[in-house]
Parts: C-alpha cells; sequence; structure tokens
C-alpha cells in the first residue's frame, strides 16, 4: 500500500485524467493581483487603478473576482476604487496574498480539471521570464491558492528539476491542443526559463501537466514583449477549431518580418484530430512607445470571461476593425473594449493581468 500510494503521489495530471479547459469554458472565477509595483507603470498607477476597477466590474457580473492585496491598506483601495467604478464588492475576495508584480496570468494558480475529482493547480515555478531578481513572492501564489482552497497541487518537473513556464506563454483549445512560441521557450541565450531542457522534452512536461496531446510552435511576437515571445500577444483560440492571428501589413515595420514567418508557419498546423484550423488575420494597431522603448500593443491580448471578452483598445482606428472581427467570432458573449494605453506601459494589457479558475 506504501508503494502505491509513492507512485499516486508521483503520477502527472494527464495520467490521472486531468486537462486543462480552453478560456471561453464556464469560470468560477477570475484571479487578479492588485497593483502596485511602480516601475511597471512610471507615473500612471492611479490611473491603472482606475482601469482595474473597470475589469473588475465588468468580470465581476459574471464570475466571482479573486484579488491579492499586499496589504490592508492596498484593500481599502481597491475596495474604494471597486466601489466608485460601479462595481459589486460583493463578488471579489481580497486576498492577503503579497506579490512582487502581481501579473496573475503568468504567476497565479493555473489550473486542471478532472471530470470525478474536480479542479487541481499546476505549480510552474514562475521566476519573473528569467530576466527580473524579485519574483519569490509571485512563486508562493500557485501554493497559497492551493492551501486556501483545498486544492490538490502538482509540481512540474521537467528532466529532474522544476519546470518553468508561465501562462501566457500557453494557449490551449481545451480539446487537446496547445500552442506556443520558440522564441519564449528554445531561445538557446535569451530569458532561458528551462537551461539544457529541447523541444521535445517541452513538449513531453506540456502533454504531462496540462493533458495535451498535441504541440504547434510560431515563431517569435511583436517587438517589446518582455516576455519574449508569450503566445498570448500573437495567436489565440477563439473556439475548439479556430484561431486569430495578428499581421502587420506595413512592410517598413519592425514587425512585419517576424509575423510574416508566422503565418508561413501556421500553414502547417493540424489539430488535435489532423484537422485544419480556421486562421483569422487580426490587425495590429500602429506603433506605442515610451520613450524609444516600442511597446507590445496587441488586439491578441484579449480576455474571455463569462460575462464579456475584455479587448484591449489603443486609441487607434484599428481599435473598431479589431472590436469587430471579435465581436463576429464570439456570439455567446459580447465584445467589451478597455483602454490599455496606459496598461500596456507595464508590457503587457488585459490577458496578461488575469487568469481564469475553471468550475
Amino acid at each position: 500500500m506504501k508503494q502505491y500510494t509513492a507512485q499516486q503521489a508521483a503520477a502527472t495530471p494527464a495520467e490521472l485524467g486531468y486537462r486543462m479547459p480552453a478560456e471561453w469554458e464556464r469560470h468560477e472565477a477570475t484571479w487578479l493581483g492588485w497593483p502596485h509595483e511602480r516601475t511597471d507603470w512610471p507615473g500612471k498607477m492611479q490611473a491603472i487603478e482606475w482601469v482595474y476597477g473597470e475589469m473588475i466590474r465588468k468580470i465581476g457580473a459574471g464570475e466571482r473576482v479573486r484579488l491579492c492585496v499586499n496589504s490592508p491598506r492596498d484593500a481599502r483601495r481597491a475596495r474604494e476604487v471597486i466601489r466608485l467604478s460601479g462595481g459589486d464588492v460583493r463578488q471579489v475576495d481580497f486576498l492577503p496574498f503579497p506579490t512582487n508584480r502581481g501579473w496573475m496570468r503568468d504567476s497565479g494558480p493555473i489550473h486542471v480539471t478532472h471530470s470525478r475529482e474536480g479542479k487541481a493547480i499546476v505549480h510552474f515555478h514562475f521566476n519573473a521570464w528569467a530576466k527580473y531578481p524579485n519574483w519569490r513572492k509571485d512563486r508562493r501564489i500557485p501554493e497559497l491558492a492551493a492551501r486556501k482552497y483545498r486544492r490538490r497541487l502538482f509540481h512540474a518537473k521537467a528532466g529532474g528539476r522544476d519546470f518553468v513556464i508561465e501562462g501566457g506563454g500557453i494557449e490551449v483549445n481545451g480539446r487537446g491542443t496547445l500552442l506556443t512560441t520558440l522564441e519564449c521557450y528554445q531561445h538557446p541565450t535569451v530569458q532561458v526559463r528551462n537551461p539544457g531542457l529541447d523541444r521535445a522534452g517541452y513538449e513531453a512536461a506540456f502533454k504531462a501537466y496540462l493533458g495535451v496531446t498535441n504541440v504547434f510552435w510560431l515563431a517569435a511576437g511583436p517587438v517589446g514583449d518582455d516576455t519574449h515571445g508569450h503566445i498570448d500577444d500573437i495567436c489565440r483560440f477563439v473556439n475548439p477549431t479556430s484561431v486569430v492571428l495578428i499581421e502587420e501589413k506595413n512592410p517598413k515595420d519592425v514587425n512585419y518580418k517576424p509575423l510574416a514567418e508566422n503565418w508561413e508557419r501556421i500553414q502547417d498546423f493540424r489539430l488535435e484530430d489532423g484537422s485544419r484550423p480556421e486562421v483569422i488575420a487580426l490587425p495590429m494597431p500602429a506603433p506605442l512607445y515610451f520613450g524609444r522603448d516600442r511597446l507590445p500593443a496587441s488586439y491578441a491580448n484579449f480576455y474571455i470571461s463569462n460575462a464579456c471578452v475584455l479587448v484591449p483598445t489603443f486609441n487607434d482606428p484599428n481599435d473598431r476593425v479589431a472590436l469587430g472581427i471579435l465581436g463576429e467570432l464570439f456570439k455567446d458573449r459580447p465584445v467589451v473594449g478597455i483602454h490599455a494605453v496606459d496598461l500596456v506601459l507595464g508590457y503587457g494589457t488585459l490577458h496578461c493581468l488575469t487568469q481564469q479558475e475553471p468550475v
């Protein structure tokens, strides 16, 4: 019996029948981290708080919001902003889970589900995109979540070591297919999360811990992405058999060549059943800068909540085009624009800030 228990403890989520649901599947909650790291949004923190207030108002209309706060003072400020934004504070769980930065897509709890066992959390050992030194508080969020909500916690491993990825680096359709990028997880020298782990090793870990059976790699993302190629700025599933893929039409733009390579690669993309997906072009906004730095503004960084689809907008003529495209693709819930010119100063927008918790 002891030997059996040890084997059970070492089993992976896939071996036990768990899978990662698609983002459009029903949520119990959305995880957010109240903003506090001023270097992410220099001179813009108050504006960022009001964007959070609007996000929480929209998301909270259809599910709970689990909001990580660093202090009682932050919790009081969050309550004030949510109320003044017209949100329902009763829909928010204020969790005293301190964060370094609070980009919940990457450091928050990534859930997998089982038809009989319910929900579990996979710990992917966040390390600040293998770039920044302050990540130890963020890394604890999955453990704190598992303890608080009494969830099973799987520690992802690959090659005998902790397996490090971020939620923004993966995209699933809930049927067995996962998308990611070579720039993010296979670059030999830049922001290397898992030194020495090759493509086959990544694919084996994805399959073991997320319950997928099919992995496809795109090339690279837009210039300015602090994460070095997260898929959620590039290509997103909108249903089990369709994706939107960002496209830069200006051949003089620095993003033209790398994004064009993704369009070449996606011709070879097959779903888990061997069929070709539908691929819909999503435009890019005009370049946005902070000083001399190009910012990674992308309409692909939308978030699918129960009540609506939140789409970042950039005071750009293509805002209307992107909202129209996504509005045609999501028939079951409204598509809503959220002003993200200030948000993108932190090198991410709506999807980067959120992490869904499935039912």
